[in-house]
């Protein structure tokens, strides 16, 4: 998503055979640059048999969804890298002051968490914010950037954010415990339950959020999966049977003081813990969580899956020390 990649194909003396993607590039960038269509014309009405034209540039986001106003300098690049400076759609910080967005806790979120929220809806939420800092200036981890991400993604292909990481991931791996639920708020049986503990008046209630709506967090967190599956997706990502090697590169190449690529963290366990390996994290707002690490080939991993109980833990707190031992009991000699 990095660049547009377009070949356009004029005239019939030079015959070629299009794909269902490649079709749907080719309308993009006729769209979206149509002086460039008219100047390939010119070719073939001067007399020539044919013109074939690959064109390679690294767009703005604004390319491909113009409706929605996004500033013309951020780049899918930077969508990815979380360097657009886009306010995160669940609240974010100016300056050390707390924005607020779409409710995450305490009992608005509890009262809403079956809500349905549309993709467009989240970012054009989140364009109606001021910048939290200009694009490419900074480095700042938000849900708004994955969620433009998957417009881009349906934009370019013509397809739904569902379907393409059926087509792309859970059906070539055999993922059969995956899947992007939409709106649905049922989880398939057997599961298990998560809570959520929080206050009402000074009250402590806890509530049980197995049943939530995920599309609060579309391309961003929206999917259910099994420690199982998590294995066999980073494991496959990691030997090279999802990306091109220049691909997986540029995901594993960090960037930023997050030391973030693309959609994965590069950590260094240091050398009596095999040294780097990649992750990322997640939760939706509350009641889950979930881990997948891998080193470089994909040799040696770690998935898990974590409940939320009624216990009266602060999870920022107990979280790290936790998980720190985890990793060095999995990956250290």
């Amino acid at each position: 998503m990095a660049a547009l990649a377009a070949t356009v194909l004029v005239g019939v003396a030079a015959p070629g055979v299009a794909t269902a993607d490649s079709t749907a590039t080719q309308k993009a960038a006729a769209s979206q640059a149509p002086e460039l269509q008219q100047a390939l014309q010119e070719f073939v009405d001067a007399g020539f048999g044919g013109i074939q034209l690959r064109l390679h540039d690294e767009h703005p986001v604004a390319d491909y969804l113009p409706k929605l106003g996004v500033d013309r300098r951020i780049t899918t690049r930077m969508l990815l890298q979380h360097t657009s400076g886009l306010f995160n759609y669940t609240g974010d910080y100016y300056d050390g002051t707390f924005s607020p967005g779409i409710p995450i806790q305490g009992q608005e979120w509890v009262d809403n968490r079956f809500h349905n929220y549309q993709p467009e809806e989240l970012v054009r939420l989140a364009l109606s914010k001021p910048p939290v800092f200009a694009p490419g200036a900074e480095q700042r981890y938000a849900n708004t950037n994955y969620t433009l991400a998957l417009l881009v993604i349906e934009k370019v292909t013509g397809h739904s954010y569902a379907n393409e990481v059926q087509r792309r991931i859970i059906r070539p791996l055999g993922l059969k415990h995956t899947v992007v639920p939409g709106n649905r708020s049922q989880l398939p049986g057997p599961h298990a339950h998560g809570y959520y503990r929080y206050q009402v008046d000074g009250e402590w209630k806890v509530v049980d959020v197995s049943r939530q709506n995920l599309s609060l967090l579309a391309g961003a967190g929206d999917m259910l999966s099994t420690t199982q599956d998590l294995q066999t997706f980073i494991s496959a990502l990691m030997r090279g049977k999802l990306v091109p090697e220049p691909l997986l590169t540029e995901m594993r190449t960090p960037y930023g003081p997050y030391g973030y690529g693309f959609g994965l963290w590069v950590q260094d366990l240091g050398p009596d813990c095999g040294g780097v390996v990649y992750q990322h994290n997640g939760s939706p707002p509350a009641g889950y969580g979930a881990l997948m690490y891998s080193n470089a080939d994909g040799s040696r991993t770690l998935t898990a899956g974590i409940t939320m109980g009624d216990a009266p833990i602060d999870p920022a707190t107990a979280f790290p020390p936790a998980l720190t031992k985890l990793l060095k009991a999995a990956f250290c000699k």
